[in-house]
C-alpha cells in the first residue's frame, strides 16, 4: 500500500509543470521590457496583443520533454514556465482601478511540485526578477482584471488552432485559451489558416493584391480548407486588381487579427541587439570548438552517435543549456539525408561525415556545419566537391552586406554550384538537378530558423550561409561520386563594414581540416570498459 501511494504521489506531482532555470548571464529584465515597448510602438492604436506560452509536451507515459518556452513569449518576458499568458496594451489604460499597459498570468508557487521539479517564480518572483508590475495567477485569467473585448479596436493573437496535448499539465493553458476565444469572439467556424489568409487580404492594398493572391494560391495546394473557402478561391482566381478588392470587401469584419502580431514579431526579431549578438557569439564559439574537437578525435570505426556525443559534451562542458535543434551527424550516404537525426551508423568507414549541430546558449542557438573525411584525408572526388561548395559559400558570405537581398545570395551560390557540377561532368550544362535541394540562408537567433523578413539585409542581422551538394547512391552520374555529401555552414553577422563570420574558428578549407585532424585528441586515451 505504501509503495502504491508513493508511486501515485510521484505521478501526481510530476504531471505538474516545473520552472526552468533563470540565467544570471543572459538577457536582463530591462532588455525584455524594452522589447515589449518596441512591440507597443508597432501595434495599432487602441489594440491589445495576447500570447500564450508553449504547452508541455509528453515524451512517454508520465515523462515529459524538457520544457522549452515559446520563443516570442521568452523574447518579450524572459519567462520560462508553462501555463502562462501575456497581454500587452498599445496604450496605458485603467482596468479595475489599475493603470497598466501589460498583464502577465503565471502558475502559482507549489511546494510539493517544486520539491520534484524545481522552483517556480510565482507572482512575487515575476515581479522581483522579471520586473512586471501587474501579475496574476492563471486561475485569475478572464476574471481579474475583467477585460471587455468591445473596448478594443483590434485584438492581435497568434494562431490558436493547434490541439494541445490532453495531459493535466496543460489544463490551465487550455482553460485560458478557451476563455480568450469566448470573450474575444474568436472565429470558430473557419480554420486558423483561413483566418490568417483573411487577415493577410485585409492588410493588402490594390497594388500588392497580386502578390497576396500568389501567396494564398500556394496555400491552396497545401490546405484543403483554403481550397474550399469560396472567398479565398475567388480572391485568387480574380482576373484584375479591382475584382480582388471587390472580394476583399466581402470578408466578414473581425477584431481578431491572426496575422499582424506575427508580422510585428518578424520585424522586431530580425535585427539583433548588441545583447543578443553577444549571446549568439558565445553559442557559435562553443559550437565551433565542438567541431574542432571532433576533427581531432574522428577516425574510422567510430559511430555517428559517438561523434554526436563529443559535440554535445563540449556544449555541456561550457555550460550551454542544450542543443538548438536535433543534432545531424551523417556519414557517407547518410549525409545525403538533409535532416538525418538517427545518427545510428555504428562503424564509420573511410568516407565523409557531415556534422550539422548547434549549441543553445541562454536561449540563442548556433548552427554550424562542417564536413570532414573520417580518416583525415579527402579523396580527389571528395576534395573536388568540397572545394566547389566552399567556393560557392565564400561568394555567398561576401554578399552579406546591408541592402543585399536574401535571394541574391541564394542565386549566386546556386549558379556557382551548377557551373561546377557541369564542369565535373556530374550534370549537363543547364540541366535541372536535385543535388542542391535546399535554400542557402536563414535567420538565426532564438530559433534555429529564426523570425525575420527575406528581403534586403540590414545591419545587425545574423544569418547562415550553407550551400551543399548531395549525391546519393544510385544517382544518374559516374558511381565515383555516389555517397558524397558536403555542406559547409557558417553563421554570419551583417555589419556596415562587411560580413563577420562568427563561426570562423572551425576550420573550413581542405588544408586546414586535414591539418586539424592530425592533432592528437585528448579523448584518444579514454578507454571505457567493454560491455560484453
Amino acid at each position: 500500500m505504501k509503495t502504491y501511494f508513493l508511486s501515485f504521489l510521484f505521478l501526481l506531482v510530476s504531471s505538474l509543470s516545473s520552472a526552468q532555470s533563470y540565467f544570471d548571464d543572459g538577457l536582463s529584465a530591462e532588455w525584455h521590457r524594452q522589447r515589449r515597448d518596441a512591440l507597443r510602438e508597432l501595434m495599432p492604436a487602441n489594440s491589445m496583443a495576447i500570447l500564450f506560452n508553449n504547452p508541455v509536451k509528453n515524451r512517454s507515459n508520465d515523462v515529459d520533454f524538457i520544457y522549452h518556452p515559446n520563443t516570442d513569449f521568452f523574447y518579450l518576458t524572459g519567462f520560462r514556465e508553462p501555463n502562462s499568458a501575456l497581454i500587452i496594451f498599445s496604450e496605458k489604460r485603467m482596468i479595475d482601478g489599475m493603470e497598466t499597459d501589460e498583464i502577465i498570468y503565471v502558475q502559482p508557487r507549489d511546494p510539493r511540485s517544486e520539491m520534484w521539479n524545481g522552483k517556480r517564480l510565482g507572482t512575487e518572483g515575476v515581479q522581483e526578477i522579471l520586473g512586471f508590475q501587474t501579475v496574476f495567477l492563471f486561475d485569475d485569467f478572464g476574471k481579474k482584471p475583467v477585460l471587455n473585448a468591445g473596448d478594443f479596436d483590434k485584438i492581435l493573437s497568434m494562431d490558436l488552432g493547434a490541439e494541445i496535448e490532453g495531459s493535466s499539465a496543460n489544463a490551465p493553458l487550455r482553460r485560458m485559451i478557451a476563455d480568450f476565444k469566448k470573450n474575444a469572439n474568436y472565429p470558430s467556424d473557419k480554420s486558423p489558416v483561413s483566418l490568417q489568409m483573411y487577415d493577410l487580404i485585409r492588410a493588402t492594398d490594390i497594388e500588392n493584391s497580386a502578390n497576396v493572391a500568389q501567396i494564398i494560391g500556394r496555400y491552396r495546394q497545401r490546405y484543403p480548407e483554403v481550397e474550399n473557402d469560396e472567398i479565398l478561391r475567388n480572391f485568387v482566381e480574380a482576373d484584375s486588381p479591382e475584382k480582388r478588392m471587390e472580394v476583399k470587401s466581402k470578408i466578414p469584419a473581425s477584431k481578431t487579427d491572426l496575422f499582424a502580431l506575427s508580422q510585428i514579431m518578424d520585424v522586431l526579431r530580425e535585427v539583433k541587439t548588441a545583447e543578443e549578438i553577444a549571446l549568439l557569439r558565445k553559442a557559435v564559439k562553443i559550437s565551433a570548438i565542438g567541431q574542432i574537437e571532433v576533427m581531432k578525435a574522428a577516425k574510422p570505426g567510430m559511430s555517428e552517435r559517438e561523434v554526436q556525443g563529443i559535440h554535445e559534451f563540449i556544449y555541456k562542458r561550457y555550460g550551454a543549456e542544450g542543443i538548438g535543434y536535433p543534432s545531424i551527424v551523417g556519414a557517407g550516404n547518410n549525409g545525403c539525408i538533409l535532416h538525418y537525426i538517427d545518427n545510428d551508423m555504428k562503424h564509420m568507414s573511410e568516407r565523409l561525415i557531415l556534422m550539422d549541430l548547434g549549441a543553445e546558449w541562454r536561449g540563442y542557438t548556433a548552427d554550424v556545419t562542417r564536413t570532414i573525411p573520417v580518416n583525415g584525408t579527402f579523396t580527389p572526388e571528395e576534395k573536388a566537391i568540397y572545394e566547389l561548395v566552399l567556393k560557392s559559400q565564400e561568394a555567398g558570405i561576401a554578399l552579406c552586406k546591408p541592402g543585399v537581398d536574401f535571394s541574391e545570395i541564394g542565386q549566386v551560390t546556386r549558379n556557382i554550384i551548377n557551373e561546377g557540377l557541369a564542369e565535373l561532368g556530374i550534370i549537363k550544362k543547364g540541366e535541372r538537378h536535385n543535388y542542391f535541394p535546399h535554400g542557402t540562408s536563414h535567420h538565426l537567433g532564438l530559433d534555429v530558423h529564426d523570425r525575420g523578413g527575406y528581403g534586403a539585409l540590414k545591419e545587425g542581422v545574423v544569418l547562415t550561409v550553407e550551400p551543399g551538394i548531395y549525391i546519393p547512391e544510385g544517382s544518374d552520374c559516374d558511381p565515383k561520386w555516389w555517397g558524397i555529401a558536403v555542406r559547409i555552414e557558417d553563421d554570419i553577422l551583417v555589419t556596415q563594414s562587411g560580413p563577420e563570420n562568427l563561426s570562423k574558428d572551425a576550420p573550413r578549407t581542405v588544408a586546414d581540416i586535414e591539418q586539424m585532424m592530425k592533432i592528437p585528441s585528448i579523448l584518444e586515451n579514454w578507454v571505457l570498459p567493454d560491455l560484453d
